[in-house]
This record gives C-alpha cells, structure tokens and sequence, in this order.
C-alpha cells in the first residue's frame, strides 16, 4: 500500500498527517518528507497517525530518528490518533515512555 502524508506549516508548528501504511517500502517517503523539518530550530512537529493502518519497524525507525533531530534543535515531536494496536507497538518498543504520544484524537472519539 502507499502512504499519504498532508503537511501544514504554521510558524514555528507543523502538523502532518499521515494515512495508509509505514513499512520499508513507504518510510522512506516518509523520511524525506519530515525530517527537513526536525532540523529547523525549534520546530514543534505533531504527527496525526489516525489513518495509519500499519506500522513495521522501520516506522518506528524514522519516528526514532526525527525525535533525536527535534531534540537536538529545541523541538518536541508529538503523535496523536494511534490506533490500539500502533499505541501497543510504541508501549512494547518502550518508545510510549520517551515519546510524547497523544492519545486523543482531536475532535473527540
């Protein structure tokens, strides 16, 4: 499957929005779209997975990755609308502890 990613800047925010699925063949694209960004000074990045359907660990791989980028730039990454079973992926991975992740969906639900 491929992968959707919607970008909307706003100063020092950028609110992404990803649908379909993260895995070797799509993370790259992924990657490459994001991580420009997490070398901006200060940038906040939260990422809407509410329409990710699957995530391997090559996902988690580039999420790893922009997080230690914002970090070194003064910026914070947040990801919010994981389904149960990308939230369980975050908690066994031990990432749910280091990661700002953001339960609820904006909206409600």
């Amino acid at each position: 499957m491929n992968i959707s990613i919607s970008l909307t800047e706003n100063g020092s925010e950028l609110h992404a929005k990803l649908a379909g699925e993260i895995d070797a063949y799509t993370a790259p694209k992924v990657k490459e779209s994001l991580h420009p960004y997490a070398e901006k000074s200060g940038i906040n990045m939260v990422v809407d997975l509410k329409d990710v359907s699957y995530m391997d660990s090559t996902g988690l791989g580039v999420f790893v990755g922009l997080f230690k980028a914002l970090k070194a730039e003064n910026g914070n990454l947040i990801l919010t609308g994981l389904s149960e079973r990308l939230e369980r992926l975050f908690e066994i991975t031990g990432l749910a502890d280091v990661m700002n992740i953001n339960t609820e969906v904006e909206g409600g639900v």
